[in-house]
């Protein structure tokens, strides 16, 4: 099974779509990576490649995000990441609970 990982610059942000898209796919591992790492607004390349490795569960992973720079931040995780990684550019909370609900029913990455 596909896992996901949610990019905010707000950890709040990520948190919450991570808690939603789990509610709806229970099986499914989604992981929020929010915040610069300090507390504050931005993204964290160390904690989005780690998220991005907590994720995979050997079937691949989705990764979604909020805006311009999340989307390079994963793009770079996705480059550097040992398994396949897709890097989603979908609307961040209904993108995240459909591929949640279509992993939860055996989608794959494409």
């Amino acid at each position: 099974m596909i896992g996901l990982v949610v990019v905010s610059h707000s950890r709040a942000l990520a948190d919450g779509v991570a808690e939603l898209a789990g509610q709806m796919a229970p099986d499914v591992a989604v992981v929020p990576s929010g915040g610069d790492g300090a507390g504050g607004l931005g993204t964290d390349y160390p904690a989005v490649a780690e998220a991005v490795a907590r994720a995979d569960a050997g079937s691949g992973v989705g990764v979604l995000f909020d805006l311009g720079s999340a989307r390079m931040v994963a793009e770079m995780a996705a480059e550097e990441a040992a398994g396949e990684v897709l890097v989603v550019d979908a609307p961040l909370v209904e993108g995240a609970v459909a591929a949640a609900v279509a992993a939860q029913g055996g989608a794959g990455l494409d």
